[in-house]
C-alpha cells in the first residue's frame, strides 16, 4: 500500500509537470516571464524564512530530482536558475541515476535454475548415497543414459553437505553419526535409565535395552538403587549365550562409564559409544522407546513398589510392544514379526480381542 501511495505521487507530480510545459506552448512571452518572476518571489520568500528560523531541509523528491537532472541537459544556463540546491548536487544525481540504471543492465543472471523434477532426483540420489561428491552424482546420471545432467557446481548448490571441493583420497573423511547408526542398525543396541516415583514418594530406576534395527526391548528391569554391579549383571542376563551386539550406545551416566562397565563391555567385545554430553538426540532409539513407555504405560498407573511397576511393564512390553505395537521405522510391522494372513476385505474380516494391561491396550487374533 506505501508503494502504491508513492507510485501515486510520483505519477501526480509528473502529470503537473507535464501539463505546465504543454501550457506554456500556447501563452505569451511576457506571461511566461511574469509566471517565472512569481515563481521565483515566493521561493525566495521561503528560502528566506528557512535561514531566519533555521528549518530543517526537506529532502528533494524523485521527480524533482530527475527533472533537474534532465533539464541540466537541456537548458544552457541551468547552473544560474538554481536556488535550493547546488549544482554539483545535480551532478552527483545524474552518476546515481546512471549506476543503478548500468547495475540493473548488467545483472548477472547466472545459470537457469533446475526443475522440481531434477532437484528431486539429486536429494534422492544424494540421500541413498551420502558419500558421493557432486562429480559422481553426474557421472551416474550419464551412465544412466540422462543427455543433460547438471553440472557439478549446480549439484552442489542443493547438497550443502559437498559444497566444497572433494576431499584428496589422502585426506581421512569422517563419518557422520547417522551413516553410522544406519550402517550398524543390525549389531548395535541401545541403553538408558528413566525413573518412575512410586506411591510412597520412592524412587525407581528402570533400565531399558533396545535392538536398533528391529526396535525390540531386548531387556528390561527395575530397581531402587542401581550400581555398577547391578548394571553388569542386568547385561548377563540380557547376553546369554554370547549373543552379545557389536555396539553400545550409551550416555555419560556414572554407571555406564564406570570402570566395572567398561571392563565387562570388553571382556564381552562390545564397543562402548558414548554419546556427547547433553546431546539426548545422539540416543534417540533409547529415548524415544523411553517416551513410548512413559506415554503408554507408566502414565497411567501409580505404582505401589517395584513389583507392582515391574509386572505392569512386563505385560506392556512382552504382551503388547514387542509383538503387536506397529513402528512407523518398521513400515507399520512389529518388532517380533507377526503371522502373514490373506487378503480380506474389512467387512469380512474378524477380530478376537485380548485385554493387555488390564484392558488398558487390546491385541486382536483373526479368526475364522
Amino acid at each position: 500500500m506505501r508503494f502504491l501511495k508513492a507510485l501515486y505521487r510520483h505519477l501526480k507530480n509528473w502529470c503537473e509537470i507535464l501539463r505546465r510545459f504543454i501550457f506554456s506552448f500556447f501563452v505569451s512571452n511576457s506571461i511566461i516571464r511574469l509566471e517565472n518572476l512569481a515563481l521565483q518571489s515566493q521561493l525566495m520568500e521561503q528560502i528566506e524564512k528557512q535561514r531566519k528560523y533555521k528549518l530543517p531541509k526537506k529532502q528533494q523528491n524523485t521527480v524533482f530530482k530527475q527533472l533537474w537532472v534532465i533539464l541540466s541537459k537541456v537548458l544552457p544556463n541551468w547552473k544560474e536558475l538554481l536556488f535550493k540546491v547546488q549544482p554539483e548536487t545535480v551532478i552527483r544525481w545524474h552518476r546515481t541515476a546512471f549506476k543503478i540504471y548500468w547495475k540493473k543492465k548488467s545483472k548477472k543472471m547466472g545459470r537457469p535454475t533446475l526443475k522440481k523434477e531434477t532437484i528431486d532426483l539429486i536429494l534422492k540420489i544424494h540421500e541413498e548415497n551420502q558419500h558421493l561428491s557432486p562429480e559422481k552424482i553426474r557421472e551416474s546420471l550419464l551412465l544412466k543414459g540422462v543427455t543433460n545432467p547438471p553440472a557439478p557446481n549446480t549439484i552442489a548448490k542443493y547438497i550443502r553437505q559437498h559444497s566444497n571441493p572433494p576431499k584428496l583420497p589422502t585426506t581421512k573423511q569422517k563419518q557422520s553419526w547417522r551413516t553410522f547408526l544406519k550402517i550398524h542398525a543390525d549389531v548395535t543396541w541401545a541403553t538408558d535409565f528413566f525413573t518412575i516415583p512410586t506411591f510412597t514418594m520412592k524412587i525407581l530406576h528402570v533400565l531399558v535395552i533396545i535392538h536398533h534395527k528391529s526396535r525390540k526391548i531386548v531387556y528390561f528391569n527395575v530397581t531402587t538403587n542401581p550400581n555398577a554391579e547391578w548394571v553388569v549383571q542386568q547385561f548377563r542376563n540380557a547376553t546369554p549365550y554370547g549373543k552379545v551386539p557389536k555396539y553400545l550406545i550409551h550416555d555419560n551416566d556414572p554407571l555406564f562409564t564406570s570402570k566395572k562397565f567398561q571392563r565387562f563391555l570388553k571382556s564381552s567385545s562390545i564397543e562402548s559409544k558414548r554419546t556427547a554430553y547433553k546431546s539426548p538426540w545422539q540416543n534417540a532409539y533409547a529415548e524415544r522407546v523411553i517416551g513410548t513407555i512413559k506415554r503408554e504405560c507408566t502414565d497411567h498407573l501409580i505404582p505401589i513398589n517395584r513389583k507392582h511397576i515391574h509386572n505392569h511393564l512386563s505385560g506392556y512390553i512382552h504382551d503388547y510392544y514387542n509383538t503387536h505395537r506397529p513402528h512407523q521405522g518398521l513400515d507399520g510391522q512389529t518388532p517380533i514379526p507377526t503371522p502373514t494372513h490373506l487378503p480380506v476385505k474389512v467387512e469380512e474380516v474378524k477380530l478376537k480381542p485380548t485385554p493387555v494391561m488390564n484392558g488398558i491396550y487390546h491385541t486382536y487374533e483373526r479368526v475364522a
